[in-house]
């Protein structure tokens, strides 16, 4: 039987018309040209899916794994998505300009694309130019009429409700949450896995092949939820070698810590570790080996392996189903 290790993933580059350079400090000289907007540090998707780039399953792709390993590889939970793939996507994100404001589906939206989830998505600001802010939701008052009407008028920029943020703040982002980055921001995101994107307002400007990107204004309106999201929040300085939950989600769990020496970690039967390093260096053992660990890498601990663990001095973020 071949034994599973700690699984280091390729990022997957996107371009956007809002991205830009500052995603380098992760990749180096390893970030392609162009105005990459999104890393794909770890993915299953349709879109793009991750490849093992360390040890014997190196080249292999994490979709491939899937099918060989199942549970073994992602957990009693991680197996029980309805698309069959891994359920969850986890980026890094660069918005140098702003993004469209946008809406995702929840699952079992009668509009999504065969196989496709819905997508339930978490920001933690990693770095935040002085004047950011971000739309999270709409202004006080605006009920689906008055946003219905704002979209059809062309005045959805006031109906919207806008957030300062800084570098730490943490936003849990529910399906149906009119949302958009704005620019001068760099985020790590944690969401469903889903590529399903409802676009209703994009400031008129045109895409990377020069024409209009499409709006999908009639679904967004659909599924737009009108309550008020719960307010974000700044967590405290993380302790050493303590997890400090983040999010905590029907979908996911992310937490963050700052690993300070030698910690021990284990996964269980129900779910596979998502490590993303922020900061720092340091390294991973198990039973079978170690490798290093550097800012902007993935690693996919796989749920059968159970006992490893975290030496040296860096920031890590944790997700589980």
């Amino acid at each position: 039987m071949t034994a599973l290790y700690p699984l280091f993933l390729k990022p997957i580059f996107k371009e956007r018309i809002w991205g830009g350079r500052n995603l380098t400090p992760y990749y180096g000289n390893g970030l392609p040209e162009g105005a990459i907007g999104e890393a794909w540090a770890l993915g299953d998707h349709d879109q793009g899916t991750s490849v093992v780039t360390r040890g014997p399953l190196a080249g292999q792709s994490l979709a491939d794994l899937r099918l060989a390993f199942g549970a073994r590889l992602l957990g009693a939970r991680g197996m029980a998505s309805p698309s069959g793939r891994c359920p969850l996507l986890i980026k890094l994100l660069d918005a140098q300009d702003d993004l469209s404001v946008q809406v995702h589906p929840a699952d079992g939206y009668e509009g999504l694309p065969p196989g496709e989830l819905g997508k339930a998505e978490m920001w933690y600001i990693l770095a935040a130019e002085p004047e950011a802010k971000i739309v999270y939701g709409l202004a006080d008052g605006v009920d689906a009429a008055a946003f219905a009407a704002a979209v059809r008028s062309g005045q959805v920029e006031a109906a919207l409700r806008y957030i300062p943020v800084q570098a730490g703040d943490v936003f849990y982002v529910p399906a149906g949450t009119i949302h958009a980055l704005g620019r001068g921001t760099v985020v790590a995101e944690v969401q469903q896995s889903s590529d399903t994107v409802y676009r209703v307002y994009d400031y008129n400007r045109p895409g990377l092949d020069g024409k209009p990107r499409e709006l999908h204004v009639e679904h967004a309106l659909r599924v737009a939820r009108y309550d008020t999201p719960a307010h974000p929040f700044r967590p405290a300085r993380p302790l050493s070698n303590q997890w400090q939950r983040l999010v905590e989600s029907e979908f996911f769990t992310v937490d963050r810590a700052a690993v300070a020496g030698r910690w021990p970690q284990a996964t269980s039967d129900d779910s596979f570790d998502a490590l993303l390093v922020l900061e720092g260096e340091g390294s991973i053992h198990w039973a079978g080996g170690r490798e290093p660990l550097g800012p902007g890498q993935a690693v996919l601990v796989p749920a059968e392996l159970g006992a490893y663990e975290l030496t040296g001095d860096l920031s890590v973020m944790r997700s589980r189903v």
